[in-house]
């Protein structure tokens, strides 16, 4: 009985605030009105970061180009990451001061985007033609490394594919890149264990204005390297169950953060992890 009472005098309670809430809004309701013709109040709209405007420009030129964009995972295994790779046993990269090894696991955090190449030549038939775009990780910190950056990877295999190929795609891309037809590419002979021959690209440049000028006509211009290639190594191909008696292909490798710095004037790669919003306020982009 004593339940029922309870029971009995919340009901009670309860409908009476429903009451009174419900005088409350009506009064508030009445002495309120809604100018329709006041104009909108603007409001500060989130800034685009320049890694994801820079990977945006690539996606879209390299689509242009007729290339597919895939993915591969962030934690990988060492015959992916490496020996896929015609990586050695000894290869200075496997140390433990320039990968991170998961503790207790044979697994690391991915060094490069080359094993996304692996994992879709390992799953496909050539002909192929793959970008990819990604984060990787090494043990580096400076003012122009840091432990986690982005990488932009493409390759090509085919019958009949030559250093000309690649030579044209780059050129299309950086042109097209730093808005520019003054663009001078020059290779370098280099060493790479996954690619034969290999070479380092440089284009030409000048400091203008105290910034960077990228395809600059200037007599006090200069040349600088910016990217890696190379032509695949037939190992390579081997490893992935592509007949390398008949197919050959080229791959190059960019730091995203690296074309950023270029474009935009940014001259400190740990700036753009420092989550510092006057960063974004001067670099950043509306759309």
């Amino acid at each position: 009985k004593i339940n029922q009472i309870r029971n009995h005098v919340s009901e009670k309670i309860d409908n009476a605030k429903d009451v009174f809430e419900a005088a409350e809004l009506n009064q508030k309701l009445s002495g309120e009105k809604i100018d329709l013709s006041e104009p909108v109040r603007t409001q500060k709209q989130g800034l685009i970061h320049p890694i994801s405007k820079v990977m945006q420009e690539i996606e879209d030129i390299f689509s242009e180009l007729g290339f597919e964009f895939s993915t591969g995972p962030e934690i990988e295994d060492d015959f992916h990451n490496f020996t896929a790779l015609n990586m050695p046993e000894d290869h200075p990269a496997r140390q433990m001061q320039d990968t991170f090894y998961l503790k207790d696991s044979d697994l690391l955090l991915r060094t490069h985007t080359s094993n996304t190449q692996i994992r879709k030549m390992l799953n496909s038939e050539p002909p192929l033609k793959i970008a990819a775009l990604g984060r990787v990780f090494r043990r580096d910190s400076d003012q122009t490394h840091t432990p986690m950056f982005h990488q932009f990877e493409g390759f090509m295999v085919d019958e009949n594919v030559n250093m000309g190929h690649l030579k044209w795609i780059l050129e299309s891309f950086l042109e097209k890149f730093f808005e520019t037809k003054n663009l001078e590419l020059r290779f370098r002979p280099s060493f790479f264990p996954f690619t034969e021959p290999s070479a380092e690209v440089d284009i030409n440049y000048a400091i203008e204005q105290g910034r960077i000028k990228v395809g600059s006509k200037s007599k006090d211009s200069k040349f600088m390297e910016i990217l890696g290639c190379g032509m695949i190594h037939p190992n390579v191909l081997t490893n992935c169950n592509i007949d390398a008696e008949k197919f050959q292909g080229f791959a190059f490798g960019i730091g995203v953060e690296r074309l950023a710095m270029l474009k935009y004037g940014i001259t400190d790669l740990r700036m753009f992890f420092d989550n510092d919003v006057r960063f974004l306020q001067n670099f950043g982009f509306e759309e």
